[in-house]
C-alpha cells in the first residue's frame, strides 16, 4: 500500500499538460545538443591553435550576445508570437551549425557563426520561458511547470558533456556538430506540435514601440525582485569561478584524474535535477524570493563542503547537495519572475535577468583564472562558495527587513485611518 502511494506521488509530480511536456523535452534536447557540440569544439580549437585567447574568444562569441543583446531579444519576444519565434530561431540555428561543419578549421569563420548561435540563444530562452504558462495551462502551477523545465534541462546538461567528451576523444567533432544541427530541427518540429500560443498583448495604456530597456527597468523598480535577482546575479559572479578551479582541485589537490573530474561535474548536475524535480514546487508563492536566497546560501555552502573535503567521495557529497540547492534556486527564481512580471513584460524581464546572469558567469571565468593563480585551487573554491553564501545571507536579511518595515508601515497607516474613522 505504501509503495503504491509513493508511486502515485511520483506520477502526480509530472504535470499533465501535453504541451508542457513537449516544451520541456525540447529544452532538454537543446541543452544536450549544445553541450554535446560545444565541448569537442572547444577542445578542437585549443588543440589546433594552442591559444587560450582563441578558446576565450570562442566562448565569448557564443555567450556574449546573450548578454549584449538581452534587451533586443526580450523586445522581440514581447512583440511576436512565441511559438513562431522558437520555430524560426531553431531552423536558423540548424542552418548555422550546418555551415560550421564546413568551417570547423577556421577560427575567423567560426567566431561570427558562434555569435549567430548566441543571438539565437538570447532570443529562444526568453521565448521558451514566456511560453511556459500557456503550455502548462491553468491546472498546473508555475513552480511545478518550471520544475519540469529545469529538470529536463539539467538532464541535458548532464548527458551533453559526457556524450560530447566521448565524441571529441574519438575525433568525431563533425558528428557532434551534425547531431547538434539535428537537435535544432527536432526542437523546431516539437514547437510545431505545440497547441499553446503566446501572442504578447500591450500593457493597458501603453503607447509607442515595445522598448527593450523596460525589462531592466521593471526588475530594478520592483524591490523584492531587485534584491533577490540582484543578489543571485552577484553571487553567480563569484560562484562561477568554481568552473575554473574545479579541474585544478580534482587533479592537484585530490590527486585524481579526468574520470573523477567528470564524476564531480555529474554529481552537481544530477543534484540540480533532483532539486528541480523534487523540492522546488513545495515552496509557496509568498516564499519564492526568500526561498531563492536561502538556496543561494546552501549552494555556496555545498561548494565549501566540497572544497574542504580531503577525499573525492566527500567532495561528491558536498557538490551533490550544492547541486540540489542550485536546481531549487533556478526553479524559484524563474517562478518568481513568472509570478511578478506582467504578461506584456515577461519576455523582456526574463531576458534582462538572463543577460545579467550570463554576464556574471563570463566575468567569473576571468576572476576564476586570477583566483586560482593567486590563491590556489582549494582557496579559490572556498571563495566561490563562501562569497555567494555571504551575499545570499545579506540579501535575505535585507529582504526580511524591508518586508517587516513595509508591514509595520501598513499597520501604522491602518491604525491612523481607524482613529480618524472612530473620531
Amino acid at each position: 500500500m505504501r509503495e503504491r502511494s509513493l508511486a502515485s506521488m511520483a506520477v502526480m509530480s509530472i504535470p499533465p499538460s501535453r504541451d508542457l511536456r513537449i516544451l520541456a523535452g525540447a529544452a532538454g534536447l537543446s541543452a544536450l545538443g549544445d553541450f554535446m557540440a560545444i565541448f569537442p569544439l572547444i577542445l578542437h580549437v585549443q588543440q589546433r591553435t594552442g591559444s587560450a585567447f582563441a578558446v576565450s574568444a570562442l566562448i565569448f562569441a557564443l555567450w556574449g550576445p546573450v548578454v549584449l543583446a538581452a534587451g533586443v531579444a526580450g523586445a522581440i519576444v514581447d512583440r511576436f508570437e512565441n511559438r513562431r519565434i522558437l520555430i524560426a530561431v531553431s531552423l536558423v540555428q540548424a542552418a548555422v551549425v550546418a555551415v560550421m561543419l564546413a568551417a570547423v578549421d577556421s577560427l575567423w569563420a567560426l567566431l561570427p557563426l558562434m555569435a549567430l548561435l548566441g543571438f539565437g540563444v538570447a532570443v529562444s530562452q526568453p521565448a521558451e520561458f514566456a511560453l511556459v504558462p500557456a503550455a502548462a495551462g491553468p491546472r498546473t502551477d508555475a513552480a511545478r511547470a518550471n520544475g519540469l523545465m529545469e529538470t529536463a534541462r539539467s538532464v541535458g546538461f548532464t548527458a551533453g558533456p559526457l556524450v560530447g567528451g566521448a565524441l571529441g576523444a574519438a575525433g568525431l567533432l563533425r558528428l557532434a556538430l551534425a547531431l547538434n544541427a539535428l537537435s535544432f530541427l527536432v526542437v523546431a518540429a516539437a514547437a510545431l506540435l505545440l497547441r499553446a500560443r503566446r501572442q504578447p498583448l500591450r500593457a493597458e495604456g501603453a503607447v509607442g514601440a515595445v522598448r527593450a530597456r523596460e525589462g531592466f527597468a521593471f526588475l530594478a523598480r520592483e524591490r523584492d525582485l531587485a534584491i533577490t535577482l540582484g543578489g543571485a546575479v552577484a553571487a553567480l559572479a563569484l560562484f562561477s569561478m568554481s568552473a575554473t578551479a574545479e579541474p585544478f582541485f580534482v587533479t592537484g589537490v585530490l590527486g585524481a584524474g579526468s574520470l573523477a573530474y567528470g564524476a564531480l561535474l555529474t554529481s552537481w548536475t544530477l543534484g540540480m535535477a533532483a532539486g528541480s524535480a523534487g523540492l522546488a514546487h513545495r515552496v509557496g508563492p509568498s516564499r519564492l524570493a526568500a526561498g531563492g536566497l536561502i538556496a543561494v546560501v546552501l549552494q555556496g555552502l555545498g561548494i565549501v563542503g566540497g572544497a574542504l573535503s580531503p577525499i573525492l567521495w566527500m567532495a561528491l557529497i558536498g557538490f551533490s547537495l550544492g547541486g540540489v540547492a542550485h536546481g531549487v534556486k533556478n526553479v524559484l527564481l524563474r517562478t518568481l519572475i513568472h509570478e511578478r512580471a506582467p504578461e506584456a513584460l515577461r519576455g523582456r524581464a526574463f531576458a534582462a535577468y538572463n543577460g545579467a546572469r550570463n554576464g556574471a558567469e563570463l566575468g567569473a571565468l576571468v576572476l576564476g583564472g586570477i583566483a586560482v593563480g593567486a590563491l590556489g585551487a582549494r582557496a579559490a573554491l572556498l571563495v566561490a562558495g563562501l562569497g555567494p553564501a555571504a551575499i545570499g545571507a545579506t540579501c535575505l536579511l535585507l529582504l526580511i527587513t524591508r518586508r517587516r518595515a513595509a508591514a509595520a508601515l501598513t499597520t501604522t497607516e491602518g491604525r491612523v485611518l481607524h482613529a480618524h474613522v472612530q473620531g
